[in-house]
């Protein structure tokens, strides 16, 4: 066994059988070939998508978000009510005794009746309001 080819020093590697290619030879074209298509495929749906139109997100300045959430007038408590833009604590009691006196509303324009709620309040919190559901009716 020769410790070095004279050039670099290094001792040589013995003499072996070259070993088999990871992928054979005749499937690498094939390959190459789908990843080009998967690519192309990438690119056309990025395209399609409408690419990076969007722009990128600054993380140093997010752009405001602003949840929406919905809640049932007839069985919500007074802190979920008084979550309603425009209602206080105050308001949302009125609405909860309301409706403990005068039970379930019928429809949203009935709390139109709660002292405190007028038609400017009630258009602001009606699109936080679900849909009011008659209970079925005992047999």
């Amino acid at each position: 066994m020769t410790t070095s080819d004279g050039n670099d020093g290094l001792p040589m590697a013995p003499n072996r059988a070259p070993t088999a290619a990871l992928i054979p030879a005749r499937l690498q074209p094939l390959i190459a070939a789908a990843a080009a298509a998967c690519l192309l495929s990438a690119v056309a749906w990025l395209a399609a998508s409408g690419g990076f139109s969007g722009g990128l997100a600054d993380h140093d300045a997010p752009p405001t978000a602003s949840p929406q959430f919905t809640l049932d007038i007839n069985e919500a408590d007074a802190i979920e009510i008084a979550q309603l833009p425009g209602l206080g604590p105050a308001t949302a009691e009125r609405i909860v005794d309301h409706r403990t006196s005068q039970g379930r509303f019928r429809s949203v324009e009935s709390l139109l009746d709660v002292p405190g709620i007028g038609d400017a309040t009630l258009a602001r919190i009606r699109p936080h309001l679900r849909p009011i559901v008659s209970p079925p009716a005992r047999p």
